[in-house]
């Protein structure tokens, strides 16, 4: 399987990925999948995807200065002291001083990337360059089958998904300033989002648990940008999205709730380590992408799995959260 590269926002230098467990993956989306499909609904199961990452996640670090140096992971940036970080879970469930070393764009009107991630933008319009349909999941279904109100809302729209790597900081951020006025969850698999296994099934997002919440930006004090869905979709090794947001800092986290207004770039939930995706939805018109975002994704001489699967450029920029996504139109 050849390599995988994405380009680093900030340098735009080009950088190949150490991809966690990708011969496992391998054999998993492969040989396993094409030869026992009973062996693989379990080992996609939520009880497998604990299993594994208890014991990948909550043995003690013997060298965390080490570990966290071999992940690409800044200690400093960390509220907690560096010693309490003792095992791989608390690593990953970090929680950083994201006011000074994730500030918010001074521009009132950005959406802002909900996590420290690998991004693709799309649309949903099929004249648009930008067109990936059931590339990563089903519209229809990755919304609900139940929920059809919301698909027609956000039909012809654009979307953005966020692809969280192990090492990533697993704090969701709120992209935009908005009221609440849905929330829920939908059981699911816990398939991997490593590219070979996304590349393998189809639209693997959609088969996925997650948790969907809607939001209303053209309220008081909101983005106005419109409605906004942000999905949260769980993968191999994520025992939970525990919804956590807080007004300030991370002090006094709550349960996310119909009819809860929620400020931008605010700690909103909680992965349970491992792999994970955010998918935002927008509704046609009302957003620009970041031209920085929409030229990488363009560019040629990078070897990306998604390129090479799908056919298509499709290059990822790696993002910070809270950094620019788009502006309002």
């Amino acid at each position: 399987m050849p390599q995988h590269q994405y380009i680093e926002r900030d340098s735009g230098a080009v950088v190949t990925e150490q991809l966690l467990g990708d011969r496992m993956v391998q054999l998993l989306y492969h040989q396993v999948r094409e030869n026992s499909s009973a062996l693989f609904r379990l080992l996609t199961s939520s009880w497998s995807s604990q299993l594994l990452g208890a014991v990948n996640f909550d043995r003690p670090l013997l060298n965390r200065q080490g570990f966290a140096a071999r992940c690409g992971i800044d200690l400093e940036e960390c509220l907690d002291p560096p010693h309490t970080l003792d095992t791989a879970r608390k690593v990953f469930e970090r929680r950083i001083r994201y006011e000074q070393c994730r500030p918010l764009p001074d521009e009132p009107a950005a959406v802002v990337s909900p996590a420290d991630a690998r991004v693709i933008v799309g649309s949903l319009q099929e004249t648009d360059l930008f067109f990936l349909k059931d590339k990563f999941f089903s519209f229809e279904e990755l919304i609900g089958p139940e929920r059809s109100f919301w698909r027609h809302r956000f039909a012809n729209g654009d979307f953005a998904l966020f692809r969280l790597t192990p090492d990533k900081y697993h704090y969701n951020h709120t992209p935009v300033a908005g009221k609440v006025v849905d929330f829920y969850s939908i059981d699911g698999a816990y398939h991997c989002c490593n590219p070979a296994a996304v590349v393998s099934m189809v639209t693997p997002y959609s088969k996925n648990k997650r948790v969907v919440t809607l939001i209303d930006t053209d309220v008081a004090g909101g983005s106005r940008v419109g409605l906004v869905a942000m999905v949260e979709v769980v993968a191999l090794m994520i025992g939970d999205i525990v919804q956590a947001y807080s007004d300030q800092g991370y002090d006094d986290p709550r349960q996310v709730r119909v009819g809860m207004f929620l400020k931008k770039g605010q700690p909103k939930s909680l992965y349970r380590p491992g792999s994970s995706t955010d998918i935002l939805f927008f509704q046609p018109g009302r957003v620009r992408f970041a031209a920085d975002l929409l030229e990488n994704q363009l560019r040629s001489g990078v070897v990306s799995r998604f390129t090479q699967g799908f056919e298509k450029p499709l290059v990822e920029t790696d993002i910070k959260v809270r950094s620019l996504l788009a502006l309002n139109n």
